[in-house]
């Protein structure tokens, strides 16, 4: 397709319309194939059903220490969105290149896969390493099924750089996600007679109170950070359902809520506080309704991530960012989740850097720029030759 390894590699993740909901297998069996054709160790991962699989792969040195690039697989829906061309197949326009997940981002998978290529004509002094997830985008599922593998595999890196879309600019930070569901038990029976019965959905609307009590605390009084656009903790109400018609009482209403807290305000002690409050709810129901119940349960998690600016990690990677002699990157903190909490969270000094821009994402006519693919593939040639003996 092109003169640019990077591009037509991407020309053949693009294809594989690897949607969170769907199967990845093929993507990684192509990845799988590549990677090991060139001498790496490869290690899959699958996950309970078998349809999804991630890789860990290693080339240069066995064991610990190392640089690890990381890219996710998964791509958002292409459903309700009107594209100009085949949101599966690459298309090249002004310097721009179009597709689901060019930008989020199997941009950055590209640009691993033709280091990977470069890497394998090479000595290394330290081993070059991939981390290649699944489920990213529904909450980190795939990476936190995956990581407990990393160790006893390839072996713990050095430094992680996580290459979501920042425009190639250096994130040291991101809050931490919490997925929930609350199902709220009350009685059926016929709406003439409401005030006999329990409304599931009263039930439900009281513990959306207790969320947006919990939410003014975490503005109020909660930990603050003046690096993200929202400097405290947030708790959302994303849906609620209950009722099956006008004349019924609801016996069930489900409520789904997220809380995005900063790295410094852990998730445990907030939702700690909502499970005390729906049990109160509860209590208090329960004196006319013994039925009552609120039971919650967690969907997903993935941690928070937080760098220091003076970590040895960021000194090291501004010597790879085509930056003016001597000069430090700035940093920067988004308010997105990434894998890369999941690495810091077992002890691996983490960071995103990635090409393209998450303005670009998870949009119709997703693209990244050519430009930008060729920054990160000087950036990721330049740290493999600061490991390689020729």
């Amino acid at each position: 397709m092109s003169d640019s390894p990077t591009i037509d590699i991407l020309d053949k993740l693009v294809a594989f319309p690897t949607v969170s909901r769907d199967s990845n297998l093929g993507l990684i069996d192509w990845v799988q194939d590549y990677l090991a054709r060139r001498g790496f160790d490869c290690h899959r991962v699958t996950d309970p059903t078998g349809q999804k699989a991630g890789l860990f792969a290693r080339i240069g040195p066995a064991g610990d220490g190392g640089i690890m690039l990381s890219a996710h697989t998964d791509v958002v829906p292409i459903d309700g969105q009107t594209w100009t061309s085949d949101p599966f197949r690459l298309a090249a326009r002004d310097g721009r290149l179009y597709g689901r997940g060019t930008c989020d981002m199997k941009g950055f998978l590209a640009c691993m896969l033709a280091v990977a290529d470069k890497a394998a004509g090479k000595t290394l002094r330290e081993p070059l390493k991939l981390a290649i997830s699944y489920d990213e985008e529904i909450g980190c599922i795939g990476i936190s099924h995956m990581i407990d593998q990393l160790a006893p595999t390839i072996g713990l890196p050095r430094y992680c750089i996580v290459g979501e879309p920042t425009d190639l600019t250096l994130i040291t930070g991101h809050k931490g996600k919490s997925t929930m569901r609350a199902t709220c038990h009350g009685t059926a029976g016929h709406s003439s007679l409401a005030p006999q019965f329990l409304n599931a959905l009263h039930l439900a609307t009281d513990f959306i109170g207790a969320i947006r009590a919990a939410q003014d605390d975490c503005r109020h009084n909660g930990p603050q950070d003046a690096a993200y656009s929202v400097p405290f903790s947030t708790l959302h109400v994303g849906k609620l359902e209950g009722g099956a018609a006008l004349n019924m009482v609801p016996e069930t209403a489900v409520i789904d809520f997220e809380l995005r807290h900063l790295a410094q305000d852990p998730a445990d002690p907030i939702l700690g506080r909502l499970r005390d409050d729906a049990a109160a709810i509860v209590a208090e129901a329960a004196k006319q309704h013994p039925e009552a119940a609120i039971d919650i349960t967690a969907i997903s998690s993935y941690p928070g991530l937080e760098t220091p600016s003076e970590s040895p990690i960021v000194g090291w990677i501004s010597k790879f960012m085509d930056l003016p002699d001597g000069r430090t990157p700035d940093t920067g903190k988004v308010s997105f989740g990434t894998e890369a909490g999941c690495f810091a969270q077992v002890g691996i000094p983490s960071v995103v850097c990635g090409p393209g821009s998450i303005l670009q994402a998870h949009k119709p006519d997703e693209f990244i720029a050519v430009s930008e693919l060729a920054r990160c593939d000087a950036m990721l040639a330049a740290i493999l030759a600061s490991i390689a003996d020729d």
